[in-house]
Formats: C-alpha cells, sequence, structure tokens
C-alpha cells in the first residue's frame, strides 16, 4: 500500500477524545499505514469537496482509497467499526457492533458526540504529533 492509497481518518482536531483515541489507533496500529487530518484541514476540505454530503457533519470519517475513482467514505459507528477492522486483532470482538442496526449505532454516536467536549476537554488547537507519526498526519 503506497502513502497516497493508505486509508485515512479524519477527525475533530480540537476534541480530547478524539486525539487519545487517535494516540491509542497509532498505538495499535500493526500496518503503520493509517493517515489522519484534522476534520477543518485543507486536506478533509478536499474530501468534502468530493463527497458532498459530508459538508456538515461532525463526525469521524474513514476513507478508503482517498483519492481515486473508487474513494469510499465511511461515517460515523461505520468509521469507528472500519478502524476497529483495520486494526484487527484482538479488536475484531467489536466488530460484533455490527450486528446492530445502523440507525441505532448512529443514534448512538451522534448521542455521544453532543457531550464530548464535556467528557474529554477542547483543545485551542490540534495538538502536534509526535516526530516518529508526524508524517501520517495529513494537514494542507
Amino acid at each position: 500500500m503506497t502513502d497516497d492509497t493508505a486509508p485515512l481518518l479524519l477527525y475533530d482536531g480540537v476534541c480530547g477524545i478524539c486525539n487519545r483515541a487517535i494516540q491509542t489507533i497509532i498505538r495499535h496500529d500493526r500496518h503503520g499505514t493509517l493517515r489522519f487530518a484534522a476534520l477543518d484541514s485543507d486536506f478533509a476540505r478536499g474530501v468534502i469537496e468530493r463527497h458532498p454530503d459530508l459538508r456538515d457533519l461532525d463526525s469521524m470519517v474513514f476513507v478508503d482509497n482517498p483519492g481515486r475513482s473508487d474513494e469510499q467514505v465511511s461515517v460515523r459507528s461505520a468509521a469507528g467499526l472500519r478502524v476497529v477492522s483495520y486494526l484487527g486483532g484482538p479488536f475484531r470482538i467489536l466488530l460484533a457492533a455490527s450486528v446492530i442496526p445502523a440507525n441505532l449505532r448512529d443514534r448512538l454516536y451522534d448521542r455521544f458526540a453532543a457531550v464530548r467536549y464535556r467528557f474529554g476537554g477542547r483543545h485551542g488547537i490540534c495538538p502536534v504529533p509526535t516526530p516518529e507519526v508526524r508524517a501520517r498526519f495529513l494537514d494542507s
């Protein structure tokens, strides 16, 4: 998998919970290929332009084959399941959540997302990644 075709996760860069989740994903990423971009980055804006239904979406977005003609996006709980599938290993047990209807999973996701700053805080700006993983963050 080249850097250009490696999967991409768009996330809320100022959300404390989201940033901790990204750090957890990096720690457990056996492939070392998943890339990241904040939802308000120039790179994310390009993805959103290609998928107008993502406008005004305040959710994580998992992008398979970014920039290619077969690019696919998963949002909300489906994006979470894509992350779990990508990580594999013991995280695969969380794929059992896929038996829950998507509309119910997404309602639960949205309810948690609505209070995420209360529990995880809010950064004024996106935290700067460590030098070891900086190349995996796309911000322009």
